[in-house]
């Protein structure tokens, strides 16, 4: 299983995705803010594996601490959590991970400053492992709603690169495929930042499951020519309604799935669903650098001083989902019934 990241006696490892799929590089981060500068400049990204690295970002940053005293620890320990709560504003699942940690921190303020880091630290490497079982639990779910042969659209990475390993989208294609399914997968290359063609490609390849990357504006006609079956992406915020925030693109996927009649899911952990968040209106958008867009591998593709939008993420209407796939089952309409039980399942 690739190890996106990782706890480790020096520091928190990470696979840098920057630099994927040419090369396989790690970057050890030895600080909270080298945590911090590598959640925003995306040399990790995916909603599940921002949470886990913030929170080992918090467990590191309270190891290194000086504090003598639990109530410097805790001044210590609030100004890392505000440093890494300002990383990437529309993954939920990373404040989902600082306000587990913070209620942690709360269970083990009359104990000794050892044994603090010690429990924080341990808090984090459980996020790590719960999300792998939540991710194999959703492939499960997820691998009886894919087709059993033919095409499956997949936008962006939602692969064991963007969780701490199988992935939510992908698992349910991994699932699938160790159930038997005959699934061919078409990848959408995912402008600007291209995910999908150099990550998704990158970890199906690994699995030898067949692959096909397209440029974003084939979508539509490949659902045309009927050779997309199903269509399942990942999400970094759900809201209580079924609105789905996910990479910039999705929304345009979707829309074209509605008209043809191709069903279009939603894999995503119980952490990445938003009750405090009505619908979709709600949840922030990221705005990333213009560099993004104007430069691909560093050669500069558009004019010296047009305007550009870089908005990081959309947001998908819950009307045009036929399912959302979590750890603790399927949800379907209507989703703020269906998201509200299996959370408080």
């Amino acid at each position: 299983m690739i190890q996106t990241l990782e706890w480790t006696d020096s520091g928190v490892r990470f696979i840098d995705q920057t630099k994927l799929p040419t090369e396989e590089v790690y970057v050890n981060c030895t600080t909270y803010e080298q945590v911090a500068d590598v959640i925003r400049d995306m040399v990790v990204r995916g909603a599940p594996a921002i949470g886990v690295s913030a929170a080992m970002g918090i467990a590191l940053g309270v190891k290194n601490s000086k504090a003598e005293t639990v109530a410097d620890l805790k001044k210590d320990f609030d100004r890392i959590c505000d440093v890494i709560g300002k990383t990437r504003p529309t993954a939920v699942n990373l404040f989902w991970a600082i306000r587990r940690m913070q209620n942690k921190f709360e269970t083990l303020r009359i104990r000794p400053i050892p044994q603090i880091k010690q429990a924080l630290i341990e808090e984090s490497q459980r996020m790590h492992a719960e999300d792998i079982a939540a991710n194999q639990a959703m492939g499960r779910h997820g691998a009886t709603l894919m087709p059993a042969s033919g095409g499956v659209l997949t936008h962006c990475n939602a692969g064991a690169l963007a969780t701490c390993g199988y992935g939510t989208a992908l698992g349910v294609i991994r699932a699938a495929v160790d159930a038997g399914k005959k699934i061919h997968v078409y990848a959408d290359e995912t402008r600007p930042f291209l995910q999908g063609s150099r990550l998704t490609a990158w970890e199906l390849m690994k699995d030898g499951i067949p692959t096909t990357v397209i440029s974003d504006n084939m979508a539509g006609v490949m659902m045309k020519q009927g050779k997309i079956g199903a269509i399942v992406v990942g999400a970094d915020r759900i809201a209580a309604n079924g609105d789905v925030a996910n990479k910039i693109g999705t929304y345009t996927v979707a829309v074209l799935a509605k008209e043809h009649g191709v069903p279009f899911y939603v894999a995503a952990p119980i952490s990445t669903v938003d009750l405090n968040t009505p619908d979709g209106n709600g949840i922030p958008i990221e705005q990333r650098n213009a560099k993004e867009v104007t430069h691909i591998a560093g050669r500069q593709m558009v004019p010296d001083g047009v305007q550009v939008e870089n908005p990081a993420f959309d947001v998908t209407p819950a009307k045009y989902i036929n399912a959302i796939i979590t750890e603790r089952g399927i949800a379907r309409a209507p989703y703020t019934e269906s998201l509200k039980n299996l959370a408080e399942k």
